[in-house]
């Protein structure tokens, strides 16, 4: 007979610690996404082409959002990958981005960026991502569309203003200033060319210096002119005397 075999069962162990410290605070982790308002959200799988291999590499999937400032009020392309939140792309949608369908597929979409900051360096790439259909894709066709054209629309007003501020500011009194001196300068010309013309009304130096010889002159010769005259009255008081005596 077969010896009856004992049966072990085994317990199981599962011990509990409390934790030493507990952390009370709790330490708010800021995304740089806070001054954002989310203008379109949707899941999709990104790629970026490498040139140097020539080839597509994945570079996440997660969900693409457009996020618009609500100070600058730019529209930028934000994308983080799924769980470890790393970011798959960063940039302002400019006008020069063209969403160009990809060869053999109806839901995905390839564009070139000139700055993108997933990597925080700038840098350019040539980036495409690809939806679960074609209508998700052609949503965020219109939405990117849609962002180009208020960020174009922001541009245009801040380059507009720019040359109004300037205008108001300084151009305007230049070209008053100008215009009025361009108008005044035909005057002076001609006053200049009338003065010519004129006769004129300065005395001289040398002439003012020779005036008190002229007098001089004109006094001396008063005086030989009297001279004369005394020496005519001397023999009359001459006479005079002599028969006196």
């Amino acid at each position: 007979m077969s010896e009856p075999t004992e049966q072990q069962h085994t317990e199981e162990h599962d011990p509990q610690f409390e934790p030493v410290i507990r952390l009370t605070e709790q330490v708010e982790a800021k995304t740089g996404e806070e001054d954002d308002e989310v203008l379109f959200k949707m899941r999709a799988k990104l790629f970026r082409f490498i040139k140097a291999d020539a080839e597509w590499k994945e570079r996440g999937t997660g969900d693409v959002r457009l996020l618009k400032n609500k100070e600058t009020g730019k529209v930028r392309l934000l994308m983080r990958r799924d769980k470890t939140l790393k970011i798959c792309a960063n940039h302002i949608i400019s006008a020069e981005q063209k969403l160009s369908p990809n060869v053999g597929s109806d839901r995905s979409w390839v564009w070139n960026v000139l700055a993108d900051y997933a990597d925080g360096e700038p840098s350019a790439e040539t980036l495409a991502i690809r939806f679960g259909n074609s209508e998700n894709a052609n949503l965020f066709k219109t939405a990117f569309e849609d962002a180009q054209a208020a960020n174009a629309k922001l541009a245009g007003g801040e380059e507009s203003a720019a040359p109004a501020a300037a205008a108001s500011e300084e151009p305007a009194a230049v070209n008053e200033t100008s215009a009025a001196a361009e108008k005044e300068e035909p005057k002076e010309e001609k006053a200049a060319t009338d003065a010519a013309d004129a006769p004129s009304t300065h005395i001289p130096a040398e002439t003012k210096a020779e005036e008190p010889a002229t007098e001089a002159k004109e006094e001396v010769a008063a005086e030989k002119t009297d001279a004369p005259a005394a020496e005519e009255k001397k023999p009359e008081a001459e006479e005079k005397e002599e028969v006196k005596a």
